[in-house]
């Protein structure tokens, strides 16, 4: 892989110094809130905890669906910490299939509500909150001698279900075009490796993909700390009632207790732990990564239908540095929740068996480059597969205890932080105003035209969009950091660089496992971990 290279971008300015406070307007990040998350930060920030006082919201859990209630509960005005016991995307929000699903597949078990949401939720992140983050993909099912009369109907039918669901939110074709049946020659050329014996054409449809999802889930936190929330990775949230926490600083052992209006539990699959009355059923998910050449140069989700399932695929969809992600499996995951999830042989092999009836020549787990698998936080029901039970979010509050906001999925994060932030104002009595977190821009956010007046290179403002300019700069007055962090890998140390500056990285796993996915192949996080640790090493001098 040749080394990309990085035209030298314009000045930028240095943040303004400390975190505004309060509630600001949609342009507020943009105009003076100070985003960066550092360790310097960090250290402050919990001696001001510290030093006693109520805050308005806790909110415990880095995932996205806390940082979205942090982001939510601070732009209203309200003082806000969260705290989370490892890194922010530590646990499930890292493990999705970073797609931004329209909710199509929740027709067909009639859940017409959250398909909705799911497909007003896009379009808030498609048009407005995150357009450098999040793309349109088309999705190809192929038509092979497999997909019968009967279940092309029904797909073609989901399809244009997803149109006007599309319609309803709000979304323009020229972000997502609406579906339709392409030829052979262009199936082929969406996914090279199809067989072409029986391909008869493919039907057509779009969603959206984020670049990546613990990348979003930094650039919420960081949003929500140009609004004045506190943002407290490695600190572990025990004793948690109603009102109050104990705090326990993982890195020094410190504790201190902090007293809140309203608490609330973001902590996905761990929620039961914060709240025993809470009950969940996870599901595991599961997907395995390729190297882009298995799939000679898929550019399009390539969409398999399960057999015997009318709503359920596997899909191989292209990501982030040079990689295929095939997924997804639905198992019931009972047990203790690991910190690390891991797939399992039976699901490995159905992925493989279940791409492969659609490929000229098979994959096979020599080709599995990594591997990585998440689990759902289900509320538990009284069905019995997990692929059945409802993807709606709930807001729950027990005598005495933490308002728990659980179940849902990454794409409506919005929506279910600013129901957790409404429970928490009416309950506490809080002086709030009102959610404007449908209008707030993400930190970096840029689209259309004004992408191409940002001074920097294309792959860096794919990740970071204006504050590509950032990062430039960086390598620019320091060419060390222009360098890749290891050959073959497109990733720059001054990418490492402003995670530790800029985006709350502490160690060398954040940068690998977190900031950056180069921590999914296992040769390449050999590769990458000596600048990983020399990043690391620079920011403690």
């Amino acid at each position: 892989m040749n080394t990309p290279e990085f035209p030298h971008p314009l000045s930028v300015p240095a943040p303004p110094p400390g975190p505004r406070k309060g509630c600001g307007d949609a342009q507020g990040v943009r105009e003076g809130g100070d985003s960066a998350l550092n360790a310097g930060r960090r250290w402050r920030e919990w001696g001001e905890l510290g030093a006693g006082g109520v805050v308005d919201v806790l909110v415990v859990g880095g995932g996205v669906t806390g940082v979205g209630v942090a982001l939510d509960a601070a732009a209203r005005g309200l003082r806000t910490v969260l705290v989370e016991k490892h890194d922010l995307a530590f646990g499930t929000s890292r493990w999705s299939s970073k797609l931004v699903h329209g909710g199509l597949r929740y027709l067909a078990s009639g859940g017409v509500g959250i398909a909705h949401e799911s497909a007003v939720e896009r379009d808030v992140l498609l048009t407005t909150t995150a357009p450098h983050l999040t793309r349109p993909i088309p999705q190809v099912v192929p038509l092979l001698p497999e997909v019968g009369r009967v279940q092309k109907a029904l797909v073609r039918t989901g399809f244009m279900a997803g149109d006007v669901l599309r319609r309803t939110a709000g979304t323009p074709a020229a972000v997502l075009p609406r579906s339709r049946r392409v030829a052979a020659a262009e199936a082929l050329r969406l996914a090279p490796t199809l067989r072409r014996n029986g391909l008869r054409g493919g039907l057509l449809a779009w969603d959206g993909q984020l670049v990546d999802d613990a990348r979003l889930v930094v650039t919420i936190a960081r949003t929500a700390a140009a609004y004045g929330a506190s943002v407290l990775t490695r600190v572990e949230a025990r004793q948690v009632t109603g009102d109050s926490a104990q705090l326990r600083d993982t890195l020094t052992g410190e504790t201190l207790t902090v007293r809140a209006r309203s608490v609330i539990n973001a902590t996905g699959v761990w929620a039961d732990r914060v709240d025993p009355s809470i009950e969940l059923r996870p599901s595991r998910g599961t997907h395995l990564v390729f190297d882009a050449a298995a799939f000679g140069g898929l550019s399009a989700s390539l969409t398999v239908p399960i057999p015997g399932s009318t709503s359920r695929f596997v899909f191989a969809f292209p990501a982030a540095h040079g990689r295929v992600y095939l997924g997804l499996t639905d198992e019931d995951a009972p047990g203790p929740v690991p910190d690390e999830p891991r797939p399992t042989d039976t699901e490995i092999d159905f992925l493989l068996d279940t791409v492969n009836t659609v490929l000229r020549e098979p994959l096979h787990r020599t080709d599995i480059r990594g591997s990585f698998a998440g689990l759902r936080p289900l509320l538990r029901t009284g069905g019995d597969n997990t692929s059945d039970i409802s993807r709606e979010h709930a807001v729950l509050h027990s005598p005495g205890g933490p308002i728990t906001v659980v179940g849902g999925k990454l794409t409506t994060y919005r929506q279910m932080a600013e129901d957790a932030v409404d429970a928490a104002v009416a309950h506490a009595g809080l002086s709030a105003s009102p959610c404007t977190t449908k209008r707030i821009p993400l930190v970096g956010a840029v689209s259309g035209a004004a992408r191409d007046r940002i001074s920097a290179a294309p792959l860096l403002i794919e990740r970071y969009g204006t504050e590509a300019e950032a990062i430039g700069e960086l390598a620019h007055r320091d060419p060390a950091l222009a360098e890749p962090v290891a050959p073959g890998i497109d990733v720059l140390r001054a990418e490492f660089a402003y995670a530790v500056s800029h985006e709350g990285a502490l160690d060398e796993n954040d940068l690998l496992d977190r900031r950056t996915r180069i921590g999914l192949v296992g040769d390449d996080r050999s590769a990458a971990l000596p600048a990983a640790r020399l990043a690391i090493a620079a920011s403690r001098r």
